[in-house]
């Protein structure tokens, strides 16, 4: 076909995970064409299984495009170089043939050595120091002068996502969940993936949306907090104002959450709380005067559970505790994911795609929201590992809350 070739190499359980199948239909889809130049197939669960290809294209950029796409399935240049770096001539912005990484486990190769880089995310680049022999993932906005970026696709590997073939604690979430008792299975086996990464002090993070509140589910997460089994929160100035709101007035968006009743000029409740923590300067000193006495707010800050709230064009007020610069937040959020090995996000569309960027690919990842385009957002996003519960937020936490008992 085409003038314009390039060898590669798949290896692993690339068979079982239609890692092969899919790289091809990749490339006819994308008007490339390719011929199997060597295969040989793993005949046991454990075996593994190798292929060489060479991808032909039309043009060098339609080649550029088919190969960036089959490194994300793991395929690896086979003539073998070290990988290409750029320097940084001005601070935020790449070099212009910049690799922007997945959320994979990634490597470069270094002196003829593969090293992994640290601080993996979705779409950031690598930086290396040849001198340390390390790498790094790094957002674009936060390269500085002087650094070398990996550009080109030369001397990259990246591992691509399987899951295993015996069932998992996730394996429930592979198809649509239709009736409530396999939903309250999933939920169980939830449970038991929580209980197994505290059982060894491992961090699991809540992704919160303002539903929570308003379906009356609050308690159920400050229940999960007094428990140990909630270790940080990301979400925006709606689900702390309307928290507090639960706990000042015992309303959410002036809804009594006991009668589910309109309270009569209840629509200025939530103003009356963000009120409320503004005059005293802090959701802490609230907590300190006695003015906030319950709430998931409260058990943060009770307990000193980080509590990351990334403030939006549309919020209230905002809160003090709000950050109201997106990079600062975004940094913020991305210490806090350190150490995460689960995040469960309920009912918030918008700060969990942010947080799914920040998550590298082995973090066990839940989503759970009433609308189903939401639950696959995430992993039609790329972040791979996301698995999606569609069903409401109270069910959800309620039944989670059992099943931890």
């Amino acid at each position: 076909m085409g003038t314009f070739n390039e060898v590669v190499e798949f290896s692993g359980h690339i068979i079982d995970s239609w890692t092969l199948p899919r790289a091809w239909d990749m490339i006819m889809d994308q008007g490339g064409n390719f011929v199997v130049e060597e295969i040989r197939i793993g005949v046991s669960k454990t075996e593994t299984s190798y292929a060489r290809i060479r991808v032909e294209a039309a043009s060098a950029e339609l080649l550029d495009r088919i190969i960036s796409e089959l490194q994300q399935l793991g395929a690896v240049l086979f003539n073998a170089e070290d990988a290409h770096t750029e320097v940084v001539e001005q601070d935020g912005v790449v070099p212009f043939k910049f690799y922007s990484t997945t959320n994979l486990p990634t490597q470069v190769r270094l002196n003829g050595q593969w090293v992994e880089v640290q601080g993996i995310e979705m779409d950031v680049v690598i930086v290396i120091d040849r001198v340390k022999k390390c790498a790094h993932g790094k957002p674009m906005s936060e390269v500085c002068v002087g650094e070398h970026v990996v550009v080109d696709h030369q001397g990259i590997r990246v591992q691509p996502f399987a899951r295993g073939r015996e069932r998992e604690a996730f394996a429930f979430m592979q198809s649509d969940v239709s009736s409530e008792k396999v939903k309250v299975l999933a939920i169980h086996q939830i449970a038991q993936c929580m209980k197994e990464t505290r059982a060894h002090n491992g961090k699991i993070l809540f992704v919160l949306g303002p539903a929570v509140i308003h379906t009356g589910a609050g308690r159920y997460v400050a229940e999960l907090m007094r428990r140990g089994y909630v270790q940080a929160i990301f979400g925006g100035n709606a689900i702390a104002a309307h928290d507090i709101e639960s706990a000042l007035f015992g309303t959410s968006l002036g809804i009594d959450l006991c009668t589910g009743e309109q309270v009569e000029g209840g629509h200025r409740n939530h103003l009356r709380a963000i009120n409320s923590i503004r005059a005293v300067g802090s959701v802490e000193k609230a907590v300190e005067l006695g003015i906030l006495r319950e709430g998931v707010t409260y058990e943060a800050i009770k307990r000193n559970i980080p509590m990351v709230l990334a403030g939006s064009i549309r919020d209230d007020g905002p809160l003090p505790n709000v950050i109201t610069d997106m990079q600062v937040a975004q940094r913020r959020m991305r210490q806090e994911v350190q150490g995460v090995e689960m995040a469960i996000m309920v009912a918030s569309m918008l700060h969990a795609i942010a947080t799914g960027n920040l998550l590298p690919a082995k973090v066990h990842t839940v989503v759970v929201d009433i609308n189903p385009a939401v639950v696959t957002k995430l992993a039609d996003r790329g972040s791979f590992q996301a698995a999606g519960l569609v069903t409401d937020a109270e069910l959800f936490l309620r039944e989670l809350v059992e099943a931890l008992s």
